[in-house]
C-alpha cells in the first residue's frame, strides 16, 4: 500500500517551494542544495532511494533531484514509488547521472523521471530545468484544480439531469429501453407522459454530439414536453413548441433529430413523427414480432428551421393490443466493431426477423450489439426503446361518480375561488381548425379561474368529445359508419386529413359558463358549429343510424348532468357538475 501523499505547497509559503536531493556522497548534496537556496528554495536530504521514499511521503516536494546510482535502493526503483505516491498529483524529478549510455538515460524517463543532468553539474542548465520543470508542474496543477471542479460541476449537473429529465418518466415499468452514454453524459433523452385523456406520449431525441454541451438541451425540451403533454396539446403543437425554442436557443450546426410517439389508451392507434431519425418499426404482437409497418424521417430534425410545421408530417398507425414499437437512435445502427464495421439497420431488420417469439425483441439486439462492438471504443451515444402496446402501460381511470352518489359535506370548502361567474366564447375559423386545438386552451382558463385539479381529465374528456363531434361530423361532415369495416379506421383518419388540408370554409364556437359556489359548482359547456346538424331526437332510438353514434356519445351522456342538442343539431349544451 502505497503511504499518503503530503503536498508541500500547503506547508511552506516562502520561496519557490521544497526540493527533495537524493544522493548516496554528501559533497554532491551539499554542492546542489547551495545552488538550490540560491533558486529560492528550501531543501530536503536524503541519502539513498529507500530514505528519500520516506522523506518524501513524510514531508512532500515540489520537486525531485535524484541519483541513479545509491545502496539500499537505487533511483529507479525510488522514482517509481515517488510516482506511485504522488497519484494524480505532478512533481517533476530530475535524475542526477554520470553516465552517458543511452539506454541508461531512456530508463530515466521510463520508470517516471521527467529530466536529467549530467554530472557534474552545470549551473546555468540546473537553473533552465528547474525553471521549465516549474512551469510544466503550475500547469499541471492548475489543469487538476480544474478537472476537480468540472468533477463537481458534473456532479451536480447530473443530479439536476437526473431529477429534472429522467425522475418524472411514466410507465417505465413496462418499457424495455438501452442507455449507453459515449461520455458521462448522454446527448440521447428518453421522455414519457401521460396527457389527460391517458394517451401515452413518448419522446426519443438525439442531439448533435454528446457530453453535457449536448445534455444541456433536454432540459428545456423535456419542460415543454411534459407540460404540454400534461395540457392535452397534440403532438404536432408539442414539436412545434420544442421546435420554435430550440431554433431559438441552440448555435448552429446543433440539432435534435426526434422520434415522437403517442399511443392511444384505448390501443387502436398511434400518432407518429419521424424527424431526422433512423426507421421506427411496428412489430406486430400477434405474428412473432414480424415488423408490420416503418416509419421513415419525414421531416428535418428539431431546432433547424423554426418555421417547421409538423401536422403534415404525422402519421396515424393502426396497432392492435399486443403490438411492439421499437424506437432506436442513430448510435445503435452506426455502432462500430473493433474492424470499423457499423452495426447496421439491416442487422436490426434481421434480428427482428428471426426472433422466435413474441418477447422483447430490444434484449436481443442488446446481446448481439455487445458481443458485435467487443472492446471497440464507442463512437456516439446509444439510446433504444421498445413500448409493448398493453393495457398496463396506462393507469386506471376514475370517472367521476354521479352527482347524486358524491356526498355533501356540511362544512363549504373554501379552497375554490368563489365570486362572480365566469363567462366567454371562443370561435375558431377554418384556418385555425386546421392548426390548433382549442381544448388545453379551455382548461388552462379553467384551472386559472377555479382549479378543478380533481376534475381535469373528466372535463378534458368532456371537451374534447365535444369539440372532435363538432369537428368531423359537422364541420368536415365525416360518418362514424366509416369506421365499421376491418381497415375503416384508417380510412376515417386518412379522410378527416385530406378534408382538414382543404378546409376553407366553417367554424366551431364553443362557450363557457362556470358557476362555483360553497359546495361546489357547475360548467355549462355550449358548442355550435357550421354544420347541418342531424335529426337528434332520433338518436337514442336510433343511435346507430346518426353521425354522433359509438362510444364518444354514450360516454358524454354519462359524465354530463345534462346533455341537450339544438335545432338543427348543430348545437349541444352540456352541463357538468361538481361537489368539493
Amino acid at each position: 500500500m502505497s503511504q499518503p501523499f503530503c503536498d508541500p505547497t500547503t506547508k511552506n509559503k516562502k520561496g519557490r517551494g521544497t526540493a527533495l536531493i537524493v544522493d548516496d556522497e554528501l559533497s554532491n548534496r551539499i554542492i546542489l542544495k547551495s545552488l538550490l537556496k540560491k533558486n529560492g528554495y528550501e531543501v530536503i536530504q536524503a541519502i539513498d532511494g529507500s530514505d528519500a521514499v520516506s522523506k518524501f511521503s513524510e514531508h512532500g516536494a515540489d520537486l525531485v533531484f535524484l541519483d541513479i546510482m545509491m545502496p539500499v535502493m537505487g533511483g529507479y526503483e525510488a522514482a517509481s514509488k515517488i510516482k506511485e505516491i504522488t497519484a494524480d498529483h505532478f512533481v517533476p524529478i530530475i535524475f542526477l547521472t554520470a553516465m552517458t549510455d543511452e539506454d541508461a538515460l531512456a530508463r530515466c524517463i521510463e520508470v517516471g523521471g521527467d529530466d536529467f543532468l549530467t554530472k557534474p553539474l552545470n549551473h546555468t542548465l540546473l537553473r533552465a530545468k528547474i525553471l521549465a520543470m516549474e512551469r510544466i508542474r503550475d500547469l499541471h496543477r492548475d489543469l487538476y484544480q480544474l478537472y476537480g471542479r468540472m468533477q463537481r460541476d458534473e456532479e451536480i449537473a447530473e443530479q439536476v439531469f437526473s431529477n429534472a429529465v429522467l425522475a418524472d418518466n411514466v410507465a417505465f415499468e413496462h418499457i424495455r429501453s438501452l442507455s449507453r452514454p459515449a461520455d458521462i453524459f448522454s446527448g440521447d433523452i428518453l421522455l414519457t407522459c401521460f396527457s389527460p385523456s391517458n394517451d401515452l406520449n413518448i419522446l426519443l431525441g438525439d442531439f448533435t454530439g454528446h457530453g453535457l454541451a449536448a445534455a444541456l438541451g433536454a432540459l428545456p425540451v423535456s419542460e415543454v414536453f411534459r407540460s404540454m403533454s400534461m395540457k392535452g396539446f397534440p403532438p404536432a403543437q408539442i414539436l412545434s413548441t420544442i421546435n420554435e425554442k430550440l431554433s431559438n436557443m441552440l448555435p448552429t450546426g446543433m440539432f435534435l433529430a426526434t422520434q415522437y410517439v403517442s399511443i392511444d389508451h384505448e390501443l387502436e392507434h398511434i400518432t407518429v413523427c419521424n424527424c431526422g431519425m433512423p426507421d421506427l418499426l411496428i412489430l406486430d404482437g400477434s405474428n412473432n414480432n414480424i415488423i408490420k409497418q416503418r416509419i421513415s424521417s419525414s421531416s428535418l430534425p428539431l431546432g433547424i428551421d423554426s418555421n417547421l410545421t409538423f401536422q403534415d408530417k404525422m402519421e396515424v398507425c393502426i396497432i392492435k393490443p399486443g403490438d411492439h414499437i421499437l424506437l432506436a437512435t442513430d448510435g445503435v445502427s452506426e455502432a462500430r466493431n473493433t474492424h470499423g464495421e457499423l452495426f447496421g439497420q439491416a442487422r436490426i431488420d434481421e434480428i427482428v426477423k428471426t426472433q422466435s417469439n413474441s418477447s422483447f425483441v430490444l434484449d436481443t439486439i442488446t446481446k448481439q450489439l455487445e458481443e458485435f462492438c467487443g472492446n471497440a471504443p464507442q463512437d456516439d451515444d446509444i439510446t433504444a426503446a421498445e413500448i409493448p402496446c398493453i393495457s398496463l402501460l396506462f393507469p386506471e381511470k376514475e370517472l367521476p361518480k354521479a352527482l347524486s352518489e358524491v356526498p355533501h359535506t356540511s362544512e363549504p370548502d373554501h379552497s375554490s375561488n368563489l365570486g362572480d361567474n365566469i363567462d366567454f366564447n371562443l370561435t375558431l375559423n377554418h384556418g385555425r381548425l386546421r392548426k390548433a386545438n382549442p381544448v388545453p386552451l379551455l382548461i388552462s382558463c379553467i384551472q386559472e379561474t377555479v382549479g378543478l385539479d380533481k376534475h381535469r381529465a373528466t372535463l378534458f374528456t368532456l371537451l374534447t368529445e365535444l369539440y372532435v363531434n363538432a369537428l368531423d361530423h359537422g364541420v368536415l361532415g365525416l360518418s362514424s359508419k366509416l369506421k365499421d369495416t376491418s381497415d375503416g379506421f384508417t380510412h376515417y383518419l386518412q379522410e378527416q386529413e385530406r378534408l382538414l388540408a382543404i378546409l376553407d370554409e366553417g367554424s366551431i364556437t364553443i362557450g363557457l359558463k362556470i358557476e362555483p359556489n360553497a359546495t361546489g359548482g357547475k360548467i355549462t359547456i355550449c358548442v355550435e358549429d357550421s354544420g347541418n346538424g342531424f335529426d337528434f331526437r332520433q338518436k337514442r332510438g336510433n343511435a346507430l343510424d346518426t353521425a354522433l353514434c359509438g362510444r364518444g356519445l354514450m360516454l358524454l351522456e354519462e359524465l354530463c348532468e345534462s346533455l341537450e342538442y339544438h335545432d338543427p343539431g348543430n348545437k349541444v349544451v352540456a352541463v357538468y357538475s361538481w361537489v368539493n
